[in-house]
């Protein structure tokens, strides 16, 4: 069927709608040019009449105009060459000063490629720093509390520390703090207070994630918001246990020693073990500073939380190189300084652990080494770089959080194989013991582990304790010296001399050849050792190997 032809619509308009349209735009006009009048845009420039020819000494009035006209053009050409220089001379200064920036950069960069001991200068300095702060609260604290995380009591053990407490004179006393409890199952915990109460005095505590407002002492809280629940504001981190016995144990042997002094109480332990959190606790408020990241403490602090009673923070104690590569991933901070890198920390942790234990941990499938392991948790935590590649790097970071910060819930099993220390004598425990009850100290830790939610042993990871780890109390300005007596210092000096002296003979060389081209080349012992020369050897051809059918001749075609 033929398609009908639509008609087009009409253009045509009523003339009452055409009139009020030319209406409207006569008007809209108006308004324009009564603005721009406003503005004084639409006024012409009024044309210069010029001089006229009946005017006297007209020759020299437009003469002057003319000078007039070239003074001030020069004027405005000098001020723009003068603007120009100005930001010449100004984006001169800006590119020295980036280039200035920049070298000292890239030289720094090449002599710590080249020398990694001037690198560690200013880092030997700041732990220099640390082992001053942490002796001077030590020299200054009556008693020492070595706060110890639950889940390693023995890998946060420092045996410099404790040898170094017991040497001091004024009969300080030395406490331990196992902190974290409730990532820890109750069994295990037990087993540890009586394996460590073998030494010396254990109390058994449980630091609250965020600070409560009301005081340790028992004040009432001003907020009118309470916790229905307290079992639901137990699980959630909010309540703290053993504060208030641990107060009232540090008030008594604060009235009982003699003098009635103020009692001066050390809080020392590794990074990330719960000093801050201690004191926190105990003050009631938020005293100091407090985080995941390992170090943060860097100088001693005191902080008052009663009558007689005033605790020293102090920073963690640096751990000793020498240690195992486990103990050195949890223990020291290695990653915070640049040391090591976190995915060779968490290579480190991941072969200390049950490979199953790991996978339920994190809801993970099974993998192969820690590369493929960060690989799985970046993609089922949604850790993803620009360009939707995997960020296997925040995976490690979030691993190593978990690991020293409260999360992630881990034991060790107490073993026989490391005994109790020899400086650790049986008049060094009466000494700690004394003025001490420990069926009162036995009756405080029960009430406190029977006020927490431990985790159960199916749903915590075992892993395997190195034993105790060695701290560094002094850390020396001079670098250690190596195998052949010299010092570091002197050893890049001499390298130093060595190289110009190279740089020298290399300019030499030239005209030696020149003089001595026919004398063949001495070549020193130590050249033989370090390089490999190769002599030529000569390939003897006999005629009939070359006067054979298959010979191709190439004077046949290129004569």
């Amino acid at each position: 069927m033929k398609r009908p032809k639509l008609k087009k619509a009409s253009k045509r308009l009523s003339c009452a709608k055409r009139y009020k349209i030319q209406k409207k735009v006569r008007e809209h006009n108006r308004k324009l040019k009564k603005e721009a009048k406003k503005k004084g845009v639409g006024k012409r420039p009024t044309k210069d009449p010029g001089v006229p020819s009946s005017a006297p000494f007209k020759e020299e009035v437009l003469r002057e105009a003319e000078q007039r006209r070239l003074q001030i053009e020069e004027e405005k050409e000098r001020q723009k060459q003068a603007a120009k220089a100005e930001r010449t001379k100004k984006r001169k200064k800006e590119k020295e000063s980036e280039s200035k920036d920049k070298e000292p950069k890239a030289k720094k960069a090449r002599e710590d490629k080249k020398y990694p001991e001037r690198k560690n200068a200013e880092l030997r300095k700041s732990k220099k720093f640390q082992c001053a702060e942490l002796n001077k609260v030590i020299d200054a604290s009556d008693v020492i509390i070595e706060v110890l995380d639950a889940r390693d009591p023995l890998g946060c053990r420092c045996p410099q520390l404790e040898e170094l407490v017991l040497q001091k004179e004024g009969n300080k006393k030395l406490l331990f703090v196992l902190n974290k409890i409730d990532l820890v199952p109750r069994a295990n915990v037990e087993q540890w207070i009586q394996r460590l109460e073998q030494e010396f005095p254990v109390v058994a505590f449980k630091a609250s994630t965020q600070v409560q407002r009301e005081k340790a002492q028992g004040k009432k809280s001003k907020s009118r918001i309470k916790a229905s629940n307290e079992v639901f504001n137990k699980s959630k981190g909010a309540a703290c246990f053993g504060s208030t016995f641990l107060t009232e144990l540090l008030t008594q042997y604060a009235v009982d020693r003699e003098g009635h002094t103020r009692l001066r109480v050390g809080v020392v332990g590794f990074p990330n073990v719960g000093k801050s959190s201690l004191i926190n606790n105990l003050k009631g408020s938020p005293a100091c500073i407090v985080g995941t990241k390992r170090g943060i403490t860097k100088s001693m602090q005191e902080v008052q939380i009663s009558q007689n009673v005033n605790l020293v923070d102090s920073p963690g104690i640096l751990a000793c190189p020498s240690n195992p590569a486990a103990t050195m991933a949890l223990r020291s901070l290695q990653v915070e300084d640049g040391q090591e890198s976190v995915q060779e920390a968490v290579s480190t942790l991941l072969k200390q652990c049950n490979k199953t234990q790991i996978i339920l941990q994190y809801n993970i499938a099974d993998y192969r080494n820690a590369a493929e392991f960060l690989n799985l948790l970046a993609k089922k935590r949604g850790y993803l770089q620009k360009g939707g590649s995997l960020n296997t790097v925040q995976a490690a970071s979030v691993f190593l959080d978990d690991w020293t910060g409260a999360k992630l819930s881990y034991y060790c099993k107490p073993t026989d194989k490391h005994g109790i220390p020899a400086y650790v004598t049986d008049s060094v425990i009466a000494e700690m013991w004394s003025n001490l009850d420990p069926k009162q100290l036995q009756i405080g830790n029960e009430n406190t582990l029977s006020s927490v939610k431990f985790p159960t042993p199916a749903g915590s990871i075992t892993f395997t304790s190195s034993g105790p780890t060695k701290g560094q109390l002094v850390v020396s300005d001079l670098a250690e010296e190596r195998n052949g007596g010299g010092s570091i210092k002197d050893e890049v000096l001499v390298e130093e001399e060595e190289e110009e002296e190279e740089e020298e003979e290399n300019m030499e060389e030239p005209e030696q050849t020149a003089t001595n081209a026919e004398e063949p080349e001495k070549v020193s012992p130590e050249e033989k050792t370090t390089h490999v020369q190769f002599k030529t050897a000569p390939i003897e051809i006999s005629s009939s190997a070359v006067e054979t059918e298959d010979a191709y001749d190439f004077n046949t075609y290129f004569k």
